[in-house]
């Protein structure tokens, strides 16, 4: 029997490796050669003086500028700053940094000496008239594009450093407003279904048949919470059939004292999305809150029209006076989370207006909504959908 190739998922879900090139760091090299070749270019003022120079024994002194400021760069990148800016030790840290730069800047002095005796002249004769003392010579090309390499290196890392933060820091705000949403969102979802659970076992005792359609219409809503809410934006068409049903189902469930007409405007043009369980929110609020009048009629009127883009809700339903404390702190815990959710999805793109008149609960809300992208329906919404 040929035997069947091990297969690792670990070693087939990890990333390709980067190239070694990259994974090492070597472009290092060839960014500080064209860095220097740009710093003499500038000093000399001629590029093709530097490029013959580089096939003389001044290549020598050459090495000396890179190698030793590419080490100064990285003690100061990978050692001084985490070890002292980056814990506030100021004085330290511009301390070492200092002396780190004048110990560069003499050891490319030598660079001179070796260049000029490897061509067997003196420094005069190698690179002209000039002050030769070591002190001078430190002072001068060394020490300046040392300060400069040192900086242009600084000046990136903190720049690099900078746009990392802002990116961690973006994506934890992200996450953590998604973590909110979601919160806010589920925070609502088991209280509805208990409400529904305990809708059907009071028809259950009433009316069998009746019970029967409400089990339908809650199988429906509970495809709805699984299935079709999960993105952050849904078809205002699922939204809108989610209300009916939940209508549906409490009309069933109420005394028959109570009148309930929505209206909704049927052609919606293209398909806009819209947050799940906003609208849902006001609704069952409604219901909860409607007054249990007797001599008096109990009612619910709502309706949903869409003007190109703008969502216009209202919702008003009759209350008694015994209710009006309640009501007036918004139903509890549902009305406060869709405030708090609408001023996360639709900053500055949102009306509500939430009052009590004498006799009624009056809801107005507007919301400016969005084309839904083919992307935000989910593969489960679609394949559960109908």
């Amino acid at each position: 029997m040929t035997a069947q190739p091990h297969f690792d998922p670990d070693f087939a879900a990890s990333p390709p490796r980067a190239h070694w090139f990259f994974r090492y760091k070597l472009y290092h090299i060839p960014f500080w050669i064209v860095y220097h070749y740009i710093w003499w270019v500038v000093a000399l003022g001629n590029p093709v003086k530097v490029v013959e120079a580089l096939f003389t024994t001044s290549v020598i002194k050459f090495l000396f500028y890179v190698i030793w400021q590419a080490l100064a760069v990285y003690f100061n990148l990978y050692f001084l700053i985490p070890r002292f800016l980056e814990k506030g030790r100021y004085v330290q840290f511009l301390t070492f940094l200092l002396l780190t730069i004048l110990a560069t800047a003499a050891m490319i002095v030598p660079g001179y000496y070796i260049g000029a005796w490897a061509a067997g002249k003196t420094l005069e004769e190698f690179f002209g008239p000039g002050n030769y003392e070591f002190f001078h010579m430190m002072l001068g090309g060394p020490l300046s594009s040392t300060v400069a390499a040192t900086t242009f290196a600084m000046s990136i890392k903190l720049a690099k450093n900078w746009l990392q933060t802002q990116q961690r820091q973006q994506i934890l705000e992200k996450e953590k407003l998604e973590t909110e949403l979601n919160f806010l969102k589920y925070q609502f979802n088991p209280h509805f279904l208990f409400n529904s659970i305990n809708s059907i076992f009071f028809l259950i005792h009433k009316n069998p048949d009746m019970a029967s359609a409400s089990l339908a219409k809650f199988s429906e809503l509970l495809r709805h919470q699984l299935y079709e809410c999960n993105d952050h934006q849904i078809p205002l068409v699922k939204e809108i059939a989610y209300l009916e049903n939940f209508i549906e189902l409490e009309k069933l469930r109420q005394s028959d004292n109570l009148d309930v007409v929505f209206k909704v405007e049927e052609h919606f043009g293209e398909q806009p999305g819209i947050a799940p369980f906003v609208l849902m929110t006001f609704m069952e609020n409604a219901f909860k809150h409607v007054s249990r009048h007797h001599d008096q009629p109990n009612w619910i009127r709502g309706d949903l029209r869409l003007d190109n883009a703008n969502l216009v809700f209202n919702l008003i339903n009759t209350v008694s006076e015994e209710q009006n404390a309640e009501v007036v702190n918004y139903g509890g815990i549902g009305l406060k989370n869709v405030r708090r959710r609408l001023d996360l999805i639709y900053p500055g793109k949102y009306e509500l207006d939430i009052r009590r008149d004498a006799d009624r609960f009056v809801v107005h809300f507007e919301a400016e909504l969005e084309k839904l992208e083919s992307t935000e329906i989910s593969p489960m919404s679609l394949n559960h959908a109908g």
